[in-house]
């Protein structure tokens, strides 16, 4: 059977770029067993309360919720374990150096397969305060009413 081919995306983290000011971003492959990844492929998971750690030189996702088979056995998996991500040495130096500063954690933005293999793509963020979300909402909505502007404006002259 051919291997698959492009991405496919699983389950986004909105809620991150509204919480958090993202500065450096990677992808990292997950290690899984095989019924998470059926459960993937049926496309359920949630990233809502999900981090990720480094633990003696090696990455952790947690709290990501990848839920149970559904046509799975005794043997299925348990949802909420922690899961080991896959980067370089290289990388995980890097941002371990990224997270030495005080308020900054390893956010999980995406998961999805590429040509075949769960990825994640980690950003490392520092919380906003509530007047940031304030700020970002306006400088949105801004945007956006920019954008309408420019519309109308191409139609009316059509």
């Amino acid at each position: 059977m051919p291997r698959e081919k492009g991405e496919k995306m699983i389950a986004r983290n909105k809620k991150a770029l509204h919480d958090y000011s993202i500065t450096d971003k990677i992808e990292a492959g997950l290690v899984l067993t095989g019924t998470e990844v059926k459960s993937l492929r049926d496309g359920h998971a949630s990233l809502v309360d999900a981090f990720a750690t480094i633990d003696d030189g090696e990455v952790w996702l947690r709290n990501a919720n990848i839920p149970e088979y559904s046509r799975g056995t005794w043997r299925n998996h348990v949802a909420l374990r922690k899961r080991k991500m896959l980067l370089h040495k290289s990388e995980i130096v890097r941002l371990e150096r990224a997270l030495g500063d005080s308020g900054r954690t390893l956010i999980p933005l995406s998961l999805y397969f590429r040509d075949g293999n769960a990825k994640v793509e980690l950003a490392v963020g520092t919380g906003k305060k509530e007047w940031d979300k304030r700020q970002t909402i306006r400088e949105r909505d801004m945007r956006r009413e920019a954008e309408r502007d420019l519309a109308d404006r191409s139609r009316r002259r059509r």
